[in-house]
Parts: C-alpha cells; sequence; structure tokens
C-alpha cells in the first residue's frame, strides 16, 4: 500500500505531466478545479490514500482532452449535476507550484457539502477529519447557496435536501 507522500506525489506528477502535454501543443494556461479524493490529497485535507481524481467540467473545449488523457482514469464532474456552490472558484485553493495550469483545489467546507449527497463511510471519514477546522457557519451558508442553484439536476438536489439533516445531526451544525 502507497503512503499518503507517495500518493501525493503520484497526483503532483500527474498534473505536472498534463502540463508539458499543455506546453507541447501549444494549449493556452487553463484553470482546473479538483475536488473529491484528489483535492483532499493535494489540499493535505485528509490521509485517507485515494488516486481518485476528479474535477469540474468548467466548459473545456475538446481540444484539451489531450491534456486530461494524462489523468487516465478520471471523473469530469458537470456542474449541473454536482453539489457546488455557485462561490466555490471564491474559495478555491490554489496550488502555485504548477508554472502553467492554474490548479485550484476546492475549500474543505466546498468538499465537505458535496459530501452530504452521499453520507457513504468513506464521505463520513473524510468529513470526521475536515470537519475539526472548517468554519461551520461557511458550511452552513454553501448549503443554502447550494439549495438555492436553480441549475442544478433536480433529482441530485432532492438526494442532497434528504441528507441534511443527517449531516447536521452527525456534525452538530
Amino acid at each position: 500500500m502507497l503512503a499518503l507522500a507517495d500518493i501525493y506525489s503520484e497526483i503532483y506528477e500527474i498534473i505536472k505531466d498534463a502540463e508539458t502535454v499543455a506546453k507541447a501543443f501549444n494549449i493556452q494556461p487553463f484553470d482546473i478545479y479538483f475536488l473529491g479524493g484528489s483535492a483532499c490529497i493535494l489540499g493535505k485535507y485528509t490521509t485517507r490514500a485515494t488516486k481518485d481524481i476528479d474535477f469540474i467540467d468548467i466548459g473545456y473545449s475538446a481540444n484539451l482532452g489531450k491534456v486530461f488523457a494524462m489523468f487516465k482514469d478520471y471523473d469530469m464532474l458537470e456542474y449541473e449535476s454536482t453539489l457546488l456552490s455557485p462561490k466555490f472558484k471564491e474559495r478555491a485553493m490554489k496550488i502555485n507550484d504548477f508554472e502553467y495550469l492554474n490548479v485550484y483545489v476546492l475549500s474543505k467546507e466546498d468538499i465537505i457539502v458535496s459530501k452530504i449527497i452521499r453520507l457513504e463511510q468513506k464521505d463520513i471519514e473524510d468529513i470526521n477529519i475536515m470537519i475539526e477546522n472548517s468554519d461551520k457557519h461557511l458550511i452552513l451558508s454553501i448549503i443554502d447557496e447550494v439549495i438555492s442553484r436553480n441549475d442544478l439536476f433536480d433529482s441530485k438536489k432532492q438526494a442532497f435536501i434528504a441528507n441534511i439533516s443527517k449531516f447536521k445531526e452527525l456534525y452538530n451544525v
């Protein structure tokens, strides 16, 4: 089993390789917002080892497929089906180690809220770690912002709303 530092290095190198490909094909620098397991590793939010590479589709053009192919197995999540606040970019943390790509990880609070829809064991484990140093008032604001979205798939919104009470009870929010 790989150590956390090894997984961080592996994800970091994959992004560096993607950056090299972007440069080689003269692709203009672009923003990429990681969430889920990859964000938790890159942001050093949790210690649960995962190599999941999840990022938000913010309207990428087809020519970026060459860059994303470097991620091998990845999930590009549609904004309309992902439990995110419209303000997620304002709270995202930029990782300044990259020279060409603008690499961001979502805030702990945004990631926590995105996990409410499932609340599976691995989500609960991640939330247990992240919530200790998180702003619970901000989490409540983000929940309200997500509920207020008109562009979120209704089935996703309803599943999210159904788990909010359980989340609030589990974490005294």
